[in-house]
């Protein structure tokens, strides 16, 4: 047991070392979470501001007498601190055959930085090159720090920071910094593994169970392949693993769904940007890049509200267009005829019916039914038929979580992100000078990071114009919980990934601006041109 003398000169210590601590600036204005392309694109629009003065650089003498005191005394702009040995996020981790965006590529680069490539849905190295691209053309790789993991993040309210320790992976340290705001810029899923439930039996089998998470150059060459499961990561497997083109090919491809998921086909190559600024066109690249990328907007958007106000139209439609996909195949059409609506969980776009011309050959089989287990060499299934496995993927979802499993404490007390609500789809409730990036489910991923970053800017230029230290969004009514919805800041999916994460996720109000619409239009209106300054919105010196 300490005695009091002991007691009393630890708390006087304390007291010694934070009073030696205020006043001091913090070591950068905002501090991001990550280097994908959430996180490069926050940091390119920070960039775009430095002629306007807003982190230390030179300009007019009314700027610099309005800056605060930490400012005068040297602030660094900005840092992205990223967990893993090179930027990029999705698209530097996951490397199975034939990785790819799932949604155009127009709408998928950032809008200051159009991507004139005609392919419809990128694959993941060119995501990643011109992720990598953006950030040499716009000078931010020298402020990221690789192999950076930030593990907590403490605001206090007394000195108006943030502080987040840090761990060095390379070096094995674990250190502070402090920073005046925080964007979390690492998207929701965990890095470190996916989602993979138990299989009755899996230690029987002989062959390789893998996770499309944690590929690592898998040979699968002349191999009997199962893929479990029915989303995205599936159905992009299997026409790349079936591939005869390719360095490798397996001797057969099966996906084995527990439930379908809508499918539709897309092209695969769009030349119109070639078309509209060509020899005798008015219009140059970047125009034509600024029409086309328009109406993809607009016909995500018109296809989405078609999906949620005339679901049996819609379902109609993909029917019919899986029907005369599968013609000939011997497939039955119902495997991909889900029983709920149209994005109630998400539809996936494959390109040049990929997926369905691998149907029509040898190599590749869909199969939905349940598991009943594992066997030495395959998978046993309850309808009593045994799928012959060498491999088995187990593309079975994502986990979520949010910062990158970075804790949150303010002033001393743990904050559980999963019982606030998100403000604007930007802030979180009762949590100031803190951005969490989410894109969206229903459109491009980009769409709605590039609508964010451009808020977070006219937030801080707000802050920095007035003198404003703190930004914290706050509901007005004392029972703010009793409109709190229980869909997360994803929205209605039903999708199991997003379930089962449904209590780490921040939630969504039943009003602005607490609600998610997920609808690029109005939230171009509300992130680009609404006033900063509202009824939720609090600020302090």
């Amino acid at each position: 047991m300490l005695d009091i003398a002991t007691t009393k000169q630890a708390i006087k210590s304390r007291l010694a070392r934070r009073q030696s601590q205020r006043g001091k600036p913090a070591d950068y204005e905002v501090l991001i979470i990550g280097a994908g392309i959430a996180g490069i694109g926050m940091a390119c629009r920070l960039q775009q501001l430095a002629h306007k003065n807003l982190f230390g650089h030179k300009g007019a003498k009314k700027q610099r007498r309005n800056r605060s005191v930490n400012n005068k005394r040297g602030s660094q702009r900005f840092v992205i601190l990223e967990k893993r040995a090179d930027l990029g996020g999705t698209w530097d981790l996951f490397t199975y055959p034939g990785i790819r965006s799932d949604s155009d590529a127009l709408t998928f680069g950032y809008n200051f930085r159009p991507w004139l490539d005609y392919r419809m849905l990128a694959a993941g190295g060119d995501i990643k090159r011109y992720i990598a691209d953006t950030a040499r053309e716009f000078g931010i790789t020298e402020h990221i720090r690789y192999e950076h993991e930030v593990q907590q993040i403490s605001w206090s309210s007394i000195d108006q920071l943030w502080t987040a320790t840090i761990k060095n992976h390379a070096s094995g340290e674990v250190f502070v910094k402090t920073a005046k705001f925080i964007v979390g810029a690492t998207g929701y899923y965990d890095y470190e593994q996916g989602y993979r439930p138990h299989f009755e039996g899996e230690e029987d089998f002989r062959g390789r169970i893998v996770h499309p998470q944690h590929w690592d150059d898998l040979d699968y060459n002349d191999k009997k392949v199962v893929i479990i499961g029915s989303g995205a990561t599936a159905m992009t497997l299997l026409p790349a693993l079936v591939d005869e083109s390719s360095e490798q090919c397996a001797r057969h491809v099966t996906m084995l769904q527990r439930t379908p998921t809508y499918v539709a086909s897309v092209p695969g190559d769009d030349h119109a940007i070639d078309w509209l600024s060509g020899k005798f066109s008015p219009l140059s690249k970047e125009q034509a890049y600024t029409l086309l990328r328009a109406r993809n907007v607009l016909r995500q958007q018109g296809l989405y509200k078609l999906a949620t106000h005339a679901p049996k139209l819609m379902k109609a439609v993909l029917k019919g267009g899986v029907t005369k996909e599968l013609k000939g195949s011997g497939v039955d059409v119902e495997h991909f005829m889900p029983d709920y609506n149209p994005w109630d969980q998400r539809v996936c776009a494959v390109p040049d019916s990929d997926l369905f011309k691998s149907l029509h050959g040898e190599r590749a089989a869909v199969a939905t039914d349940q598991i009943y287990h594992f066997t030495e060499t395959g998978i046993m299934l309850q309808s009593g038929e045994h799928l012959e496995a060498n491999i088995i993927v187990t593309a079975t979802g994502l986990k979520l979580q949010m910062l990158g499993g970075a804790a949150v404490y303010i002033d001393g007390q743990a904050i559980d992100i999963g019982t606030r609500m998100t403000y604007k789809a930007v802030m979180i409730e009762g949590v100031p000078n803190l951005a969490a990036l989410f894109g969206y489910t229903n459109a491009s991923w980009t769409l709605k990071i590039d609508l964010a970053c451009q808020y977070v800017v006219r937030l801080l230029s707000y802050m920095h114009k007035n003198r404003y230290q703190v930004a914290l969004p706050q509901a007005q009514a004392a029972n703010a919980t009793a409109y709190a919805q229980a869909d997360t800041v994803m929205g209605s999916l039903s999708s199991g990934y997003v379930r089962r994460a449904q209590d780490r996720l921040p939630k969504q109000g039943d009003r602005y601006p607490w609600y998610v619409t997920n609808n690029y239009l109005s939230d171009r209106v509300m992130l680009k041109y609404r006033k900063i300054k509202d009824d939720w919105l609090r600020f302090s010196r």
